[in-house]
This record gives C-alpha cells, structure tokens and sequence, in this order.
C-alpha cells in the first residue's frame, strides 16, 4: 500500500501553535470545558494518509471475528490495535467547528485536537483526491470527554443532542451533557468518507468504490497496528457509515464493511446497531453475504457481480 503522507505532532505543541477554530459557541464551551487553561496534553499523534488500494484478485477471506454491539461508540479500552471509524467528509474534519454534532463532529468534539490536526494538515486534510478515497489514519488523540447525547427529560435533553439538535440546545443543558475524563484515554481513527445520498439502486461502479475505500482504511490500519503493536490482535469498530445524512443502504454498508475487513485480514469487526432496527440490518446484511459468497477463490469481481445483483437501493437522509 502506498502511503501519502505520515506525520507525527506533539500533543501540547499541536495545541497551541494550530488552535482549533470553533465557530458555534457550543463547540466552544465543550472544547473550554475539557481543555481548561491548566490541563496538559501528553503524547504524540501520528497521522497517516494513504492512497486507494488495489482490491485483491480473487476472493480470499479471513476468519474475521465479528460482533454486533448494541448502542454507539464507547471507546472501552484497549485502545492497542484497535480502531474506531469516522464517518468522514470527503474535507477532513470540516465541521468540526460548527453547528453540527453528527458522527463526524462529535468525535472531533470529545477529540477536540481533531480540530488541530485538520488546522495543521491543511491542503492535505482530505480523504478523497478527485474520485479516488484517500483514507486518513490517526493514531494515539486524545479524548479529553464524553458527550451524552441521547434524550433524556430531566437533564434538558428533550429530544437529544445528537445532529441539528445540539445547536439548538442553551448552553446550560449542553454544559450538563459533558462529563470530562481524567486522565483521558486514546483513540485510534480511521477516516474514510462515504458516497453521498444518491436515487434508486447502487450502480456496480458505487459497490466497488465502497468496497475499495473501507478495504484501504482496515487495510491500512492492519499495517499500522503491526508496526507499532506487532501482537495486539487488530479489532475495527464502526457502524452505519453513510447511512444517515447520506441515506445509504444499512444492509449493503453492512455487507460491504464485512467484505472489506475479510478481505484485509482484519481479527474482529465490532459493529455498533445502535437498536433493535438496527441489529435486524445488520442480520440482513451477514445473510446477504453469506448468500452470495461461494465458498471457492473466485475472482472478485464475479462477487462483485452477484452483490450488484441484490439490488440494494438508496435511502433517504436523516436531516442530520
């Protein structure tokens, strides 16, 4: 695999000489409130970017663990080999500052230095080049708190925070939703960057395109893991990628994210259902799998075939 761009900051330095830029008063508040004047940032983060890989030939999966998890990201330790997924923008990060809390900003806002690596990558902080994904890899940031997000009436939190809703929340109830950690954990992301909402079925050039960019990023964290953590057994989190504000298919995004770790090699796939809709998708999706897979080093793109042949269709946005 072919890497774009490594570079490593320290923390403390990264900080200060590439500040976060938050436009919403919110974001503000969560960044003062788990990086105060006195608190002092430790480590190094390193960043990777990499170029689309070249899918293997023919078919040839691992014995890829998977685990359907109720509910969203936790980030329970370990954090060694393991990998949590951003739902990212084609723009690394890009709202990071604003109004939004979608998938993407509220990663950035409970990793507020997210906002600095964006600031410090510059020009660089994409994840696609042209049509091609260019998976982004970072290693070792900070999460300074956690966010609750999910309604609840007595704590203000009517219809939650999550998406639009953050904005519209007072200061008061977004203050109560923060609980910060001390000492903070780390996490490790991988940034890849859905198709946007499209109409009607998948066409075969989408599949492969989504095939292509989640193999590169549990690819390259499989590579990144063995360099820096040569025993640990490589586990990628994720979930509906794509499948909110883009409105993609949650048993296609499903089936193309169990494809790609096994084609990778990657030891276990936690899949985050958020509910019961959402384990019942994922069990479609296994199935689909498991339906179309032969048992046999077929080439893939007979495999290939026989998914565009399920005729998956696009859904619609969540407004978030």
């Amino acid at each position: 695999m072919q890497c774009l761009l490594r570079c490593a900051y320290a923390s403390a330095t990264l900080v200060t000489t590439h500040p976060p830029i938050l436009k919403h008063p919110h974001k503000r508040l969560v960044f003062d409130l788990a990086c105060p004047p006195s608190s002092r940032h430790q480590g190094t983060i390193e960043v990777t970017r990499w170029a689309a890989a070249t899918l293997p030939t023919r078919v040839d999966l691992a014995a890829t663990e998977l685990v359907a998890r109720p509910g969203y990201f936790d980030y329970q330790a370990p954090s060694d080999g393991v990998w949590h997924v951003n739902f990212a923008d084609p723009q690394l990060f890009v709202a990071y500052g604003s109004r939004l809390l979608a998938q993407d900003e509220l990663q950035c806002a409970e990793h507020p230095l997210l906002g600095s690596v964006r600031e410090a990558l510059a020009a660089d902080a994409r994840t696609e080049e042209g049509l091609a994904p260019t998976p982004v890899l970072v290693l070792g940031v900070e999460r300074r708190c956690a966010i609750a997000t999910e309604p609840n009436l007595d704590a203000g939190r009517v219809y939650g925070l999550y998406g639009n809703r953050f904005a519209e929340a007072s200061a008061t109830v977004v203050r109560a939703a923060v609980r910060v950690l001390d000492p903070p954990t780390r996490t490790n992301l991988i940034a890849i960057a859905a198709p946007m909402g499209g109409r009607g079925p998948y066409w075969p050039a989408q599949i492969e395109n989504i095939l292509v960019t989640a193999y590169t990023g549990f690819a390259a964290a499989l590579g990144e893991s063995r360099r820096v953590w040569p025993t640990a057994l490589v586990e990628v989190r994720t979930g509906f990628w794509g499948c909110g504000a883009f409105g993609g298919n949650r048993r296609a995004m499903t089936l193309l994210q169990i494809l790609a770790a096994r084609l990778a090699g990657v030891g276990r796939l936690v899949f985050h259902v958020a509910d019961d809709a959402g384990l019942a998708a994922y069990h479609a999706g296994t199935a689909d799998l498991e339906r179309v897979l032969t048992g046999g080093r077929e080439p893939l793109t007979t495999l290939l075939e026989r998914i565009a042949d399920l005729d998956y269709q696009w859904g619609t946005s969540d407004g978030n």
